[in-house]
């Protein structure tokens, strides 16, 4: 079969779907590789490294879509590409189907079959195809780079002839994926880290990186499907209560807590802005979602009552070489998954198959 790699339409977004190396790999697997002219531009991946790879390079997009092949993006499909999508075609992407129905029925009404990347089950056996889990990652160190940036502060202990500088003071919301990997950059710079996170299993995750756990002694939340489940707003006013202190101390808050299919929680209210530390930096990761701060601005760094805000979406796309190339390895593990010898399986009650299909051949699953 063909895969066709579509150039992203979104305009901040830098990452492709699939790399030349993963080229190789598809093509001695006999899958045919057919990628979009400039595809791959914006990550460093050239068209001649596409071409040496195997891969057929086009900028004719009419001919892209001329044959009902397996198409391959990072964002939703837009309403102009589902137009030219012809029945019968499988298209892999982020669908976020659970906050977009519309864009589930446009692809519905196309006749196709759609897997959602952002779907992957939060399994052991799936863990190589998690697109969420990868993206994260890097955003979570991204998150601390840019804070650091726009800090006015450094963040090691430093000792000099002039004098001692103390180290920064980081806190962080959420001890996911991104969490995790904030509080492990923040550590290795130098800073004093505390972290915070409505599931008490993680305090020995967090630990372990050598963050200072903030608990909060009542019932928290549980983990479905990696995600923390909505918490009551008893609990939320003592954890609150609980991180107060450590806000309004910190140099630099990082804020990574979303909801599956909701808005983000609102974790820090503008009055908690008003009592932080002058000169202090918040990075809210879940800025897309709606934002952890209530002052957040998607796409903007704005400046509140002394404090600077960094609402910069899609923090993975800021990585695009290493983003694209761990996103292509999810979707080469979740190809080789789901068929054999370049054909589909359709094991249709198989966890994953299940999990991520959302539209089979125009019906909504």
């Amino acid at each position: 079969m063909k895969i066709i790699v579509l150039k992203e339409s979104r305009e901040d977004e830098k990452r492709v779907s699939i790399t030349p190396g993963v080229v190789k790999q598809l093509k001695g697997k006999g899958w045919e590789v057919v990628v979009e002219s400039g595809a791959g531009q914006a990550s460093s991946f050239q068209d001649n490294n596409y071409a040496d790879a195997g891969a057929t390079v086009t900028g004719d997009r009419q001919f892209l879509f001329q044959s009902a092949e397996i198409f391959v993006k990072i964002n939703p499909f837009n309403s102009d590409e589902i137009k030219m999508l012809k029945p019968g075609s499988i298209t892999f992407s982020l669908m976020y189907h659970r906050t977009d129905p519309e864009l589930v029925q446009a692809l519905s009404g196309a006749g196709v079959s759609s897997f959602s990347m952002d779907a992957i089950p939060r399994i052991s056996r799936a863990q190589s195809m998690d697109v969420l889990s990868s993206q994260s990652n890097l955003a979570g160190y991204k998150a601390v780079i840019l804070g650091a940036n726009e800090m006015t502060k450094i963040f090691p202990l430093m000792m000099t002839a002039a004098g001692t500088i103390t180290p920064s003071k980081v806190l962080i919301y959420g001890v996911g994926v991104a969490g995790l990997q904030a509080i492990a950059t923040a550590k290795r710079l130098g800073a004093v880290v505390e972290a915070t996170d409505v599931r008490p299993e993680t305090k020995e995750q967090a630990e372990s990186l050598g963050a200072k756990f903030i608990t909060v002694e009542s019932q928290g939340a549980k983990a479905e499907g990696g995600y923390a489940t909505e918490v009551s707003s008893e609990y939320m006013a003592k954890q609150k209560e609980a991180v107060n202190k450590s806000l309004f101390q910190a140099d630099l808050v990082i804020t990574t807590a979303l909801v599956m299919g909701k808005k983000a929680p609102i974790l820090i209210t503008e009055e908690q802005v008003k009592q932080m530390r002058f000169g202090a930096v918040i990075v809210d990761m879940a800025v897309e979602q709606g934002g952890n701060c209530e002052l957040s601005v998607a796409g903007q760094i704005v400046h509140r009552h002394g404090v600077k805000i960094v609402g910069i979406t899609n923090l993975p796309s800021t990585l695009a070489t290493n983003a694209s190339e761990l996103y292509a390895k999810n979707v080469l593990n979740l190809l080789n998954h789901l068929t054999d010898k370049g054909e589909f399986r359709w094991e249709m009650e198989e966890d994953i198959t299940k999990g991520t299909l959302i539209v089979h051949q125009g019906k909504i699953l």
